[in-house]
């Protein structure tokens, strides 16, 4: 599915996590600020390829400024982004839960 616009959720709270979603052009490329990115980088990246690959997203740019947010957390603010960024708000994608 292809990004009709520019969409956030979350927010910079303690074990929060804010992801900004925006077109993109070669694959996936996301962007991820944390304090704890040495540790679990690479499983916060993973949450969020995995999301946007269910919401079959092939090209984005995501901006992720995470606050310690657990898998659960990234997994629901990624979804909420990439239903704003889709316009499909009012059609909620069950499956990809």
């Amino acid at each position: 599915m292809e990004i009709k616009q520019t969409a956030l959720a979350g927010t910079l709270e303690s074990s929060d996590i804010q992801i900004m979603l925006s077109k993109g052009a070669d694959g996936i490329k996301i962007n991820l600020d944390s304090d704890v990115k040495k540790q679990f980088g690479t499983q916060i990246t993973a949450v969020i390829t995995e999301v946007l690959q269910k919401f079959e997203i092939e090209n984005a740019n995501v901006k992720a400024v995470d606050k310690g947010a657990l898998d659960c957390v990234i997994k629901a603010r990624t979804i909420a982004a990439a239903q704003r960024a889709l316009g499909t708000t009012d059609k909620p994608a069950w499956e990809v839960l």
